[in-house]
């Protein structure tokens, strides 16, 4: 077999949200499509892919780097041992020839991308759903039926108000999720403790509810956040900091005895452990959201939850940020805790299948080979227009 061709394009994600730091006005993501020579029902097999919301398209770093180093590859180097299907750790190699440890920048965005289409494409090829693959390979065979699910939302826009915001949140409950998560950060303590206290009213316990500040406070307003947010017994408090400040997440920890949640803007193995060491999390209440498209992709997340079981963290303590599929498929194949879900945002780069509804929180994933886009008409459509 032979990757026939490998294309790729700019996809607009835009809004006018805005969580605590930026807004998504001119949000981009790439899209990729990996062409084999596999045929089945009388078209090639085609592997899709793209990233996560919250970095741009790394169109250039695709373009100039990424994408030139597979088509200048010897085909078979490209192959698993049997010669029958692609091996993503020996394309994960290719893509990553000549280029220096640390410094990710926006590197580990444009290999996630082109990783999410690898793997779609060794499972179709396999002829299996890509969480059924992940189980065979990963863990005995023993895939979860169903993810836990929460429902991300809840972003600032132009004239949103305590009002709007609670009919965002009964949407969310009127579609089947139990847990909801909303921003914080980009108004003020005493307002975001409105808006929170407005949230509560709809979904019921603070247990049922996350909040994300994005990265935006410094040590002294985290812990003022801490010692407000205390008394709600919230299911998170997500992302006080920037994402590379270990020290206060760790001092925050000190301050704040429920769970906390980071790491969807850490982009390697290597990043992980040096959260797990020096960022204060606890592995008994505290979630990791570690991205894999956004991270060098699923080669590279099997080392991150390697490095996790070395230190002693379960993966049931991972909930991926970035409401995919790919995530969705790791979650049931890999035994995650579960997956972000953007009911309403960053279409059509969101959602799961358009068959199987959310149910009690959780969902069961399609039987189709896979990731499953071609259950999800909306988004496979997009993919196609871009890159057909």
């Amino acid at each position: 077999m032979r990757i026939v061709e490998i294309r790729e394009n700019v996809a607009s994600i835009s809004s006018n949200i805005s969580n605590a730091y930026i807004d998504f006005s001119r949000m981009t993501c790439s899209v990729v499509a990996i062409i084999t020579d596999v045929i089945r029902d009388g078209k090639p097999v085609v592997g899709y892919g793209y990233h996560s919301n919250g970095r741009y398209d790394v169109q250039g770093i695709l373009r100039n780097r990424i994408l030139p180093r597979l088509t200048d590859a010897d085909p078979d180097s490209l192959l698993d041992d049997t010669g029958n299907n692609l091996d993503p750790f020996r394309i994960w190699d290719v893509m990553m020839k000549n280029e220096k440890p640390g410094g990710h920048g926006e590197r580990p965005v444009a290999v996630g991308a082109v990783d999410m289409a690898v793997w779609d494409a060794v499972a179709k090829i396999a002829d299996v759903p890509l969480w059924k693959l992940l189980a065979d390979r990963y863990r005995g065979g023993v895939a979860d039926d169903k993810v836990w699910l929460y429902a991300a939302g809840g972003y600032y826009y132009p004239g949103k108000d305590h009002r709007a915001l609670q009919a965002e949140m009964q949407s969310y409950l009127d579609r089947g999720y139990r847990v909801v998560k909303m921003k914080i950060g980009g108004a003020s303590l005493d307002e975001d403790q409105r808006r929170i206290e407005a949230a509560l009213e709809v979904v019921g316990h603070g247990r049922n509810l996350c909040v994300d500040a994005n990265g935006r406070f410094d040590l002294d307003t985290a812990i003022r956040y801490a010692e407000a947010l205390a008394p709600y017994n919230l299911f998170w408090y997500e992302e006080a900091g920037d994402p590379l400040d270990y020290a206060l997440q760790a001092e925050l920890a000190n301050h704040y005895d429920h769970a906390m949640a980071t790491g969807e803007n850490l982009f390697s193995h290597q990043d992980a452990r040096n959260l797990l060491r020096h960022g204060g999390m606890r592995p008994d209440r505290d979630w990791l959201q570690f991205d894999c498209s956004l991270s060098y992709g699923l080669v590279e997340y099997l080392r991150t939850l390697d490095v996790m079981a070395e230190m002693g963290w379960s993966s049931r303590r991972v909930v991926p940020h970035g409401g995919h599929q790919l995530s969705l498929n790791m979650a049931a194949g890999l035994h995650l805790g579960g997956n972000e879900s953007y009911p309403d945002v960053f279409r059509p780069y969101n959602g799961f299948a358009d068959d199987i509804p959310v149910e009690d929180g959780h969902v069961r994933l399609p039987d189709s080979p896979g990731i499953g886009f071609e259950r999800r008409a909306e988004l496979l459509a997009d993919m196609k227009r871009l890159l057909d």
